[in-house]
């Protein structure tokens, strides 16, 4: 059985990282995972609290993970494209904080 081509760019992963992305509560524990990064790496250098670096997987992971096989029902990209999928999770953080992108998608589940 061939597998699927392996994506070459972030620019060429990107849609094929939507594609997975479609359900709305997905979408948003996406956002609310990468929010909490943020947050917080940003209170760990505010205060020199290397320790709460440690919790930053689980915000980041623990929700999209849970969006993916809860809701979403697919195997989050992060397995096959690690680097990719973490630049497009920032990605679409951004494009929602914006309103480029809505939390929901055209094919609502």
């Amino acid at each position: 059985m061939e597998s699927a081509p392996r994506h070459q760019s972030l620019k060429e992963f990107y849609p094929f990282y939507l594609s997975q992305h479609q359900n709305r509560t997905c979408r948003i524990l996406h956002f609310a995972g990468t929010l909490l990064v943020i947050f917080s790496v940003m209170h760990a250098v505010a205060t020199g609290n290397a320790a709460l670096l440690g919790a930053v997987p689980f915000f980041g992971y623990g929700f999209a993970w849970v969006g993916h096989f809860i809701f979403e029902k697919n195997r989050p990209a992060t397995f096959q494209y690690p680097i990719y999928s973490l630049a497009s999770d920032f990605i679409l953080f951004g494009q929602i904080l914006t309103g480029e992108l809505e939390f929901s998608s055209t094919s609502e589940n």
